[in-house]
């Protein structure tokens, strides 16, 4: 059974059925999944949800599906990490990370695709494609793959060399094109056109594939014991993401498994080569302008963000902030999570915590919030981002002396 009631444009208001749709035929608006909350909240308890699968599908009811032949390789219910130790560095008592790097592919595009295709085959839909920097791709070819579905996926050619190959292991088709993100989203968007029995799980089926994202809310509240935290810290390419954590929370209190009504302060966190949204915030203004990306962050690297105005709205709404961060400092945050929590995190989770350290600097996130921060893709995926300054502490011989000299060394400099 579904509870969605009709896609709906953001900006118009005017209603579709719930089939392959993405943008508003009178008003070229976005679309957004319309719920009968009512029906839901009759449905769906914290206990039916205890007893579901331990993946996004156990939040099956609050989904954009109709059945249960889920496309699924098992993504979602993640750790959510007491960080105490990043803390302390940071100068917070209650922080958290939601650890999306253990994802099946690595990444939290897991959780959208795995909604996207599982209703793009509820459609009839029978070629998965993308867009992609790179966590996408390798989320649509490997669930592309499972599903005995033929996959078409578009890249930019200079993709980080680890998103290509595990990308290009699961035997669909991989094209990479000369030009970055934005460049490649308008060569899909116009195939989709000329395709439309594919499914492009960020243009045709979008609307679709962004509703995965709640469950990043979905999942927190319910490992805080059914609470939804003071202040989250999310990274910000398309907005997308950012956008359905807000709904999330919101909707968990809508159906009745949140008491009280969240009022989670919402940030955003992107890197200064590519920034649109956080410039705009910066400069307090709504025109979010597009640039050409230039940042070791490649999957946050969209320099024309669709949903980057729906995303500086939440953060100013809630109270939050934006913040953007340096190449430099990207890299620094990647280390510092990997030795404070042992979590190992993409370039995209280096913006987020460098971003939360700098917010905390400037007062934007205090000392006592519950604070989450989202940490969304595995590190092993851009290690060459820190090739060049990360590896043996000391290279020596393989003899006893040559080690004790090195240990003794060591000893004599921490005195």
């Amino acid at each position: 059974m579904s509870y969605v009631k009709s896609l709906t444009c953001k900006e118009c208001g005017q209603n579709y059925e719930a089939k392959a749709y993405h943008v508003c035929e009178f008003c070229f608006g976005p679309l957004e999944v319309s719920y009968d909350y009512d029906a839901i909240s009759r449905s769906i308890s914290r206990e039916s949800i205890a007893s579901g699968p331990l993946s996004i599908w156990r939040y099956r009811d609050l989904l954009p599906v109709e059945g249960s032949d889920y496309v699924s390789l098992g993504a979602g219910f993640t750790p959510l990490v007491r960080a105490e130790r990043l803390g302390r560095a940071l100068g917070l008592d209650d922080l958290w990370i939601k650890n999306d790097t253990l994802n099946p592919t690595g990444s939290f595009k897991d959780r959208v695709v795995s909604v996207a295709l599982t209703r793009a085959r509820e459609l009839g839909l029978k070629v998965a494609a993308c867009a992609s920097t790179g966590n996408l791709a390798n989320s649509v070819a490997a669930h592309a793959a499972w599903a005995n579905m033929d996959s078409y996926v578009f890249v930019p050619a200079n993709l980080e060399r680890a998103k290509i190959i595990t990308t290009a292991i699961y035997g669909g088709n991989l094209i990479a094109i000369d030009g970055n993100y934005d460049d490649v989203n308008r060569l899909c968007a116009e195939i989709a056109s000329e395709v439309p029995d594919w499914a492009f799980v960020n243009v045709n089926v979008r609307t679709y594939y962004s509703e995965g994202s709640k469950t990043l809310a979905f999942e927190v509240a319910e490992q805080l014991g059914w609470q939804s935290p003071d202040h989250v810290v999310v990274p910000v390419a398309s907005g997308s993401q950012l956008t359905k954590i807000h709904k999330g929370f919101n909707e968990l209190y809508r159906v009745g498994l949140l008491d009280k009504e969240p009022k989670v302060r919402i940030s955003g966190a992107q890197a200064a080569g590519c920034s649109p949204v956080a410039s705009a915030f910066d400069q307090g203004v709504d025109v979010i302008r597009p640039v050409k990306p230039d940042t070791i962050a490649k999957s946050l690297a969209i320099g024309n963000p669709a949903d980057g105005y729906y995303a500086l709205d939440i953060v100013r709404k809630t109270g939050g902030a934006f913040g953007s961060v340096s190449d430099d400092e990207i890299l620094d945050g990647i280390r510092l999570l990997a030795r404070t929590e042992g979590i190992f995190a993409e370039t995209a989770g280096g913006v987020t915590i460098a971003t939360l350290a700098k917010l905390v600097k400037a007062g934007v996130v205090q000392k006592g919030e519950k604070t989450v921060a989202y940490v969304t893709g595995n590190g092993l995926k851009t290690v060459e981002a820190l090739a060049p300054t990360t590896g043996p502490t000391i290279t020596i011989g393989p003899s006893l002396d040559g080690f004790f000299d090195f240990l003794n060394s060591q000893r004599r400099s921490s005195k």
